[in-house]
């Protein structure tokens, strides 16, 4: 999915701010453009501002400034009902007194949609998520996952022009709610439908997206997809927040376009490609990805950079195993390996020299 200009997206906030006391704003000067067909999450810490975002596209809130367009019209003043808009909830918010078909059928009655017709569509609405036996149950005699399943649903029955999703995962357990990650993913792609997706874990967010929009302090850090958010953060912050990362403080020694040279707090000089930096002598983070982190000097990447390390920790993890460094003063330095045939076995108080490569350490703010 490529990005689209401000002025094209399907859904676009034009300048949007909000305020609950007239004075701090919790969402800042929000500019976003989402494509038709595009599925984008917006992810974040609790109190970064997302969901206050997803509430007011929306209808439950609204913005103190700027505008909120859905396929060009201004909805800023337009109830939540006549905005056609499906919402899924981490409580799944069904009527208990009602059937699944019931729950599906009464968006479609307040439509005022002739008894046929909804029948029809909620048993299309089901059969797409696997759940038309289930249609004359109650939600308390179902499971969390069949009931998010009937929320989910409920939320497409009247093909709407948009779907928000706001932590609609976050009461499943973990296996459970990968897979569902997986279903509403194939959805959206055999639908082609417009997904906006609140959710504040890093994983559901990079499995999911199309592009993800990652916020703090009601802001929009990083906006990408997620193999760029994750691969080339652009600040600290995405970087600390996107997946496991080691964090190295220094100074920067040299800097040259898109190579620096960055003496750690221990005094090693290492190289590494500047991001957010401006000038030498400039503290300093260097980011590395922890699978990026190798050992043996097969393995080593060309022109690899080398430093001493001493091991603390090795936890298996069944796939990886995740040795934690005493590196450049740090005791939190993570190395992430395959468990495969073969596989060298580190030892705790063991020192090795590890290694990646320079394009790998990225010269980032200190925060």
């Amino acid at each position: 999915m490529t990005a689209t200009t401000i002025d094209e997206g399907f859904v676009v906030f034009d300048h949007v701010q909000k305020s609950y006391d007239g004075e701090t704003l919790v969402v800042k000067d929000l500019n976003l453009s989402i494509a038709k067909g595009e599925f984008l999450t917006k992810l974040g810490p609790s109190g970064s501002g997302k969901t206050t975002c997803l509430m007011m596209l929306a209808g439950f809130e609204t913005a103190t400034n700027g505008r909120i367009l859905l396929d060009g019209t201004n909805i800023n003043e337009l109830p939540p009902h006549k905005r056609g808009i499906g919402m899924v909830f981490q409580n799944y918010a069904l009527f208990p007194h009602m059937t699944v078909a019931e729950n599906l059928s009464f968006p479609l009655e307040v439509r005022g949609m002739g008894k046929a017709e909804r029948e029809a569509k909620v048993m299309r609405a089901l059969d797409m998520v696997q759940m038309g036996k289930f249609a004359n149950r109650r939600p308390a005699q179902m499971s969390g996952g069949q009931q998010q399943r009937v929320a989910l649903a409920r939320a497409l029955v009247f093909d709407p022009a948009l779907v928000l999703m706001d932590e609609p995962l976050g009461a499943l357990d973990k296996q459970l709610r990968e897979h569902m990650q997986f279903e509403i993913k194939h959805l959206h792609d055999s639908l082609g439908l417009t997904v906006v997706y609140v959710t504040h874990d890093q994983g559901e967010a990079l499995t999911m997206s199309d592009r993800v929009a990652v916020f703090n302090d009601g802001r929009i850090q990083q906006l990408a997809p997620p193999d760029e958010l994750y691969e080339r953060p652009k600040n600290s912050f995405v970087a600390g927040f996107i997946g496991e990362n080691n964090k190295l403080p220094g100074t920067v020694e040299e800097l040259d376009g898109e190579k620096c040279l960055v003496r750690l707090a221990t005094g090693e000089i290492i190289d590494a490609t500047p991001v957010n930096i401006r000038h030498k002598g400039q503290e300093t983070l260097v980011s590395i990805r922890p699978e990026r982190v190798e050992f043996k000097p097969e393995m080593m990447p060309p022109g690899a950079h080398m430093i001493d390390a001493e091991v603390l920790e090795v936890i298996y993890m069944g796939d990886i195993f995740r040795t934690r460094m005493k590196v450049a003063g740090s005791t939190d330095f993570v190395m992430k390996s395959r468990n495969t045939i073969g596989q060298t076995k580190l030892h705790p108080g063991q020192h090795v020299k590890i290694g990646w490569h320079p394009a790998d350490a990225r010269a980032l703010d200190p925060m």
